[in-house]
């Protein structure tokens, strides 16, 4: 890969891991389903007046938002309000070897010794994770794993739907997610207005980056570098956020990086590893991680 194209990878990788530690301190400022509205209006805003779709596509878009932008997007703002970000990178990152297990359930892939492997140790990692005072409680542990598991279905919606552009695929499944999403917040979620009128720059920084920088911007670079180069090349370097995403949780908000984080989250990013390798020739997922 050209010196230039994996600067790209990497500037997308640390867009990424940085999108966990905005997303926390949005959080704190606004409650996560307005939060999550809002990065949906604004993605939709700028992109389904430029991204068309045909009118056959529209139901596996609205069935796509209730899986990927209801149940990803908006139970992983919830949760990353009540966890570390570190541990919630982590604990999302088990979209993938959940992906792994629907495909062999639901499309008979074949498993084989090295995403059994991986498996085992991704799941393993989860365990080590829970026997140390980092891992939040059950509450937003499991809305953080159902998360990834929303993310999880939608690659194998994504997989077997129509073949829909990346951008038109994010902005009207955004479309779709918002009323959703807005529901949720008027019903379970008081002091929106209040909460608007006292937000500052960290809230609205967070609703522009998550939307803008994560959404639109890494993700048009990071199918840019998959149109150029074989799928093995780059989506490895995906394997980076989550370590970077701890990182950045203990020297940006003081997260603690105990003996369970760093042996759990290695056997985690280790799992991972093996079954995104083993999948390297095969088609890429939409979105790689949050």
């Amino acid at each position: 890969m050209p010196l230039r194209d994996l600067a790209l990878g990497l500037g997308v990788v640390a867009i990424w891991a940085l999108n966990i530690i905005v997303i926390k301190l949005g959080v704190a400022e606004l409650p996560p389903l307005l939060l999550t509205t809002l990065r949906f209006v604004l993605v939709a805003a700028l992109l389904v007046p430029f991204h068309p779709v045909a009118r056959h596509q529209l139901p596996f878009l609205a069935l796509l938002s209730l899986t990927f932008g209801t149940l990803h997007f908006a139970m992983l703002f919830i949760g990353l309000e009540q966890a570390e970000a570190g541990t919630g990178a982590l604990l999302v990152q088990m979209g993938t070897p959940f992906a792994t297990l629907l495909a062999v359930l639901f499309l008979k892939e074949r498993l084989g010794p090295r995403r059994l492997a991986g498996l085992v140790l991704s799941f393993a990692g989860i365990v080590v994770l829970a026997g140390g005072p980092t891992l939040p409680a059950p509450l937003p542990t499991a809305l953080l794993l159902v998360s990834a598991l929303g993310w999880a279905i939608s690659q194998l919606l994504i997989k077997q739907g129509p073949n829909v552009p990346p951008m038109a695929l994010a902005g009207w499944v955004a479309l779709f997610a918002t009323p959703q999403v807005a529901l949720g917040s008027w019903w379970f979620e008081q002091g929106q207005i209040d909460a608007l009128a006292d937000a500052g720059w960290a809230a609205w920084g967070a609703v522009f980056y998550t939307a803008v920088m994560s959404s639109i911007l890494a993700y048009g670079v990071w199918y840019g570098l998959l149109r150029r180069h074989p799928v093995n090349r780059v989506v490895p370097m995906v394997l980076l956020v989550p370590v970077l995403a701890v990182g950045l949780g203990v020297v940006l908000l003081g997260d603690g990086l105990g003996p369970h984080k760093l042996i759990g989250g290695g056997l985690v990013v280790a799992g991972i590893g093996l079954i995104v390798l083993r999948l390297g020739g095969r088609k890429a997922p939409a979105e790689a991680t949050s």
